[in-house]
């Protein structure tokens, strides 16, 4: 899987709560929890967020609870991937698990970058500064899992 995107950039220690804050995890509508997705950290996220963007954060990022909620509502806003240099244990399994394709990556990423990322050979080119960097690629069943869609869908189509 290949994809070419547009950085949308955070810091580093950005947490589910401000990545999906708890007054609205009363719903698991998809659409509903990406239509408040970042609002406490970012008021302008929504409105500028474009199909196929990439969000890319520093350190540490989906730190906090345990809510499947955070990355499910930046899939839904559009975001084709996250490039973080870290990421929070729980929030890169939740992840996975509903199919948000994420990429560690130390390299230097600005706000506007336009990236491209080849999720196979485990290639990050930043387009904008003609750079290029690699990152360990997923082993090929949690490629399988992220193609899918997510791990239940990924179930599915195994039955």
């Amino acid at each position: 899987m290949k994809l070419t995107g547009k950085v949308i950039r955070y810091g580093d220690n950005v947490d589910t709560d401000v990545i999906i804050p708890a007054r609205y995890l009363n719903t698991s509508d998809p659409k509903e929890l990406a239509s408040h997705c970042m609002e406490d950290l970012d008021k302008t996220f929504v409105k500028r967020v474009q199909k196929g963007d990439i969000m890319v954060g520093g350190q540490n990022f989906g730190c906090g609870s345990s809510r499947e909620h955070a990355p499910i509502a930046i899939k839904e806003s559009g975001i084709a991937c996250v490039v973080a240099k870290s990421f929070a244990r729980i929030f890169y399994r939740n992840s996975i698990n509903t199919g948000l394709p994420i990429v560690e990556f130390d390299g230097e990423i600005e706000e506007g970058d336009l990236l491209e990322i080849d999720f196979e050979k485990g290639i990050l080119k930043n387009l904008t500064r003609q750079s290029e960097g690699s990152f360990p690629p997923f082993p090929a069943f949690l490629q399988k899992i992220i193609h899918a869609g997510g791990l239940f869908k990924a179930m599915e189509e195994l039955v």
